[in-house]
């Protein structure tokens, strides 16, 4: 109890500088889906052991403990009561920051539908006359593509089926889901910030491997991923495609190489390490529970 419930928070440091390698190194697919779970899973064992941490705290609270304490029975302090205090302050602020990523998630989901209102139910396209080029996928059943005018008009017609295969594979591969599991991870332990930045990236490389696949030209797809950044430039603050100019750099410079190979024993560590926070959480639960019921034993 005494180590492992802190250990969570630390391999939360570990697994956030191990994202980006990952993320630079393995298939994106692999990547994108191993370092969602390892976060994932690295979360709730942060969170549990910040409830491990204020249950200890309360543990002179029941009367049977109390009483235990005047008979002149001797129990060990689990955690100091600073850090007791200090542990529930912080799930407190976990609390909330979970609940306004919920909000914040809802929103967009009802911003996003209200777009396809009055559209057929097999409409997949929707083309939105706007000066603004933007083009993003929106989730739901069916799922849409929404593509303003502008944005088409930027492109050529190979470009163009790029792009669409882009968002195509963001819906058909659930991408949004798994940004918003990394997203709620993130708001639960900050330190995963960094994961969830890697995830976002790394949805959107997938995207990209399977639109060049679609097309059969990585080249094409990296000509349409600068001439789609380049007209988002000229009329910030849109932003297609998640465009950041050190992102959509690294882009173009990945669908100009090779595909990143499957690194299955990357992954597995990957995995390890996410699944590590989780079992020492459930070791230190045991030794709680194992304190307690000395007590009241």
């Amino acid at each position: 109890m005494r180590f492992d419930v802190y250990t969570p928070l630390v391999l939360s440091l570990l697994l956030s500088v191990v994202a980006p390698v990952i993320g630079g190194r393995v298939a994106p697919a692999l990547a994108a889906r191993v370092l969602t779970s390892a976060a994932v899973l690295t979360a709730a064992a942060t969170t549990w052991s910040l409830v491990l941490l204020v249950t200890a705290l309360l543990g002179d609270a029941p009367p049977v403990v109390r009483e235990a304490r005047e008979d002149g029975h001797r129990l060990a302090d689990p955690v100091p009561v600073v850090i007791g205090i200090a542990a529930g302050v912080a799930l407190a602020v976990v609390a909330r920051r979970v609940c306004r990523a919920v909000r914040a998630e809802r929103c967009t989901r009802r911003a996003l539908q209200r777009l396809c209102a009055g559209q057929p139910a097999d409409t997949e396209l929707i083309v939105a006359a706007s000066k603004v080029p933007q083009a993003f996928a929106i989730p739901g059943r069916p799922g849409r593509i929404l593509v303003t005018s502008a944005m088409l008009s930027a492109l050529e017609p190979p470009e163009r089926r790029v792009l669409l295969a882009h968002e195509r594979a963001h819906l058909a591969h659930r991408h949004g889901p798994l940004v918003t599991a990394a997203t709620l991870a993130a708001a639960a332990n900050p330190l995963l910030t960094p994961v969830r930045s890697a995830v976002v990236f790394l949805v959107e490389r997938w995207a990209d491997e399977q639109a060049a696949a679609v097309v059969g030209d990585r080249r094409t797809a990296a000509r349409a991923l600068a001439r789609a950044a380049l007209s988002a430039g000229r009329a910030r603050p849109a932003c297609p495609l998640n465009f950041t100019e050190r992102a959509v750099t690294r882009r173009i410079a990945a669908l100009q190489t090779s595909p990143p190979p499957r690194l299955w024993p990357a992954a597995a560590a990957v995995l390890a390490l996410g699944a590590l926070p989780a079992l020492l959480a459930a070791d230190a639960t045991d030794d709680l529970l194992g304190l307690l019921s000395g007590v009241l034993t």
